[in-house]
């Protein structure tokens, strides 16, 4: 029956997608415990606005997460953000380019099975020609299927959205919404994917609006943990 469930999602949708001009969004993103409070992350993300041609969009970003408790994270980041022209593949010159920093505080709450997270990020953009501050807040529930929490062979649902702002008119920037399914394989590897939307008041760091995505998060652990984590990349 799990196997069939996984085929259905992770397969299916592939092939619909394809179809229907929609670009994907792949994301890679390992984390290593150092210890049961601190872990740092690298995540490269590959975009194209259509799908896996024309690709548009590459970034590259690393950081470090203290996780307090299970109900409180603080994470420090930066990375390179390349928007290429739509039209091909890499297509010059560049749309935009940026040099980013945030700081980014995490709030869990537990109601039985159903997992939520509120993410809060103040970003520091650095453009070759500008210097632009955003703040961006993200509200995501996780529901284990079959299982009370995620853990090894479980299948999940997850459903977020997140509002991105920014400290001058217009101040609504983006508004991003993702559902899909992940499956723990191990708690080394998880496989999440799913249909994102995207729309932007003004488009000026990327262009596209609907994405297949597909994540492959990687947990690498020293030791044993006891705090509850939930699969999640950064995006």
């Amino acid at each position: 029956m799990m196997r069939k469930l996984c085929f259905l999602f992770f397969c299916l949708p592939t092939w619909a997608f394809a179809q229907s001009g929609v670009g994907s969004w792949n994301i890679y993103h390992a984390k290593i415990e150092l210890n049961s409070r601190f872990s740092v992350f690298l995540e490269p993300q590959l975009r194209s606005l259509s799908f896996y041609q024309q690709y548009h969009y590459y970034e590259l970003k690393c950081g470090v997460n203290y996780r307090l408790n299970n109900t409180f994270g603080f994470s420090l980041g930066m990375g390179d953000y390349n928007t290429y022209q739509a039209g091909g593949n890499f297509v010059e010159p560049k749309q935009n380019k940026e040099l980013r920093t945030w700081a980014q505080m995490n709030l869990y709450n537990y109601l039985q099975k159903l997992k939520i997270e509120h993410r809060y990020r103040v970003e520091q953009r650095f453009g070759v020609h500008n210097y632009q501050n955003r703040f961006r807040y993200r509200f995501s529930m996780t529901l284990p299927i079959f299982k009370h929490k995620v853990e090894k062979k479980t299948l999940y649902i997850n459903v977020s959205d997140e509002l991105f702002l920014g400290d001058d008119a217009p101040f609504f920037q983006r508004n991003r919404f993702f559902v899909g399914l992940g499956y723990e394989f191990t708690p080394l590897v998880t496989l999440q994917t799913g249909w994102l939307n995207q729309f932007d008041y003004k488009i000026n760091d990327e262009t596209g609006k609907n994405f297949f995505q597909i994540a492959l998060l990687m947990n690498f652990r020293w030791q044993k943990k006891n705090l509850e984590t939930v699969p999640s990349g950064e995006n």
